[in-house]
């Protein structure tokens, strides 16, 4: 397969433990490890998704048996005939299962059977087990044995989303690291070095906008700047903007929530309805617009509460929408900023239930322009 073909999470995958953004806690203590030859027979990867866990398995799995790896160092050459058949998924002495497809008992037996053999090529035989909570229980159990009484060339290193689903017994037979959710400015930088790769220009506040939609998942984060990407390839757009970016996720533009916080600020009830009602006939999706809205009052209220040093904590405004939220904050105040936010925490949580849907966000509205 062409790297062209490649979605960029793949095409850009890191391939040492230097390019792993964030996690520094972990990657530290496992590049001592492997620099010492301390090695562990079993680990175990806790975290959110797309935090970078089976990328650092792959990592370890090419540092271990690296063929050109100098004692004292930790980093894999990327080179050699092992690291090179780990890059292009063809090492018979790295196995990788997802635990979701494979969870019986008879795929943990097959496993054990095989992982009692030698490497074939390399110094260990690395298993990497993903999802590893979704084992069933006698599966589980049939692996317990296995990471009591390893082999002396295997290294099995468990991933999971769900810790607390694994049974005690293999918990406490493993390494565990907590891998966690990446911070805004972490997953613009990396953003940002992937952009430049692709030869594609985009506004810092669309990179931050991608950033805060992801959820700390670089995977996600990933995914949707190559979204951005094409758009900008197909359209012979010279640089991806903010509107381009909330266009493709479908994000309701902040222009119109800072419209919509105007009419609350100048106790124009009438005018809040009847945009609400305008939104609606758009076929905007309420809960959505609710939680843009929601979104845009807490930029405003971490704004009025911490003010100059504020800037790090609110991503994805251009500096005129960011000027706007200024002057709206201070007419609000913190006080009534925070009840108007709780007001629209629960209008969200009615539409659903509601045989009107727009009807909580017009009560919302009402409730909110009687609090100014």
């Amino acid at each position: 397969m062409k790297m062209n073909n490649l979605v960029l999470y793949r095409k850009y995958r890191p391939q040492t433990f230097a390019e792993i953004t964030g996690q520094e806690y972990v990657i530290k203590i496992i590049q001592n490890e492997i620099k010492s030859g301390h090695i562990a027979h079993a680990y175990l990867f806790s975290g959110p998704r797309g935090c970078g866990k089976t990328t650092t398995a792959r990592v370890i799995a090419k540092a271990v048996n690296c063929l050109n790896r100098k004692e004292g160092e930790s980093e894999p050459c990327n080179q050699c005939a092992s690291c090179l058949d780990i890059i292009n998924n063809r090492s018979i002495d790295l196995i990788e299962i997802d635990a979701a497809s494979h969870r019986g008992i008879d795929d943990i037996r097959e496993l054990r059977e095989g992982i009692r053999f030698a490497p074939t090529k390399s110094k260990y035989k690395v298993l990497i087990i993903d999802e590893c909570h979704q084992l069933s229980k006698d599966a589980a159990n049939a692996l317990l044995k296995t990471l009591e009484e390893p082999p002396a060339h295997a290294i099995f290193i468990l991933a999971t989303t769900e810790a607390h689903k694994l049974i005690p017994t293999i918990l406490s037979r493993c390494q565990k690291f907590d891998f966690r959710k990446l911070r805004i400015e972490e997953l613009v930088k990396r953003l940002e070095e992937l952009s430049q790769k692709e030869k594609v220009k985009i506004e810092k506040a669309a990179l931050e906008l991608i950033a805060l939609n992801a959820g700390g998942s670089a995977r996600d984060a990933e995914s949707l700047l190559g979204q951005a990407l094409v758009f900008a390839q197909t359209s012979a757009k010279e640089i991806v903007s903010v509107s381009d970016v909330r266009q493709l996720l479908g994000i309701v533009e902040t222009q119109s929530l800072g419209n919509f916080v105007d009419l609350i600020c100048a106790k124009k009830t009438a005018e809040a309805v009847l945009m609400i009602n305008d939104i609606a006939d758009r076929g905007y999706d309420l809960q959505e617009y609710s939680k843009g809205l929601i979104n845009y009052l807490r930029n405003g209220l971490i704004l009025a509460v911490a003010g100059s040093n504020s800037s790090d904590l609110i991503s994805g405004l251009t500096d005129e929408e960011f000027a706007k939220l200024k002057t709206q904050t201070q007419e609000l105040g913190i006080q009534k900023i925070q009840k108007i936010i709780e007001i629209f925490l629960s209008a969200q949580d009615k539409i659903k239930y509601s045989p009107i849907p727009q009807l909580p966000l017009e009560l919302a509205a009402i409730n909110a322009c009687s609090l100014v």
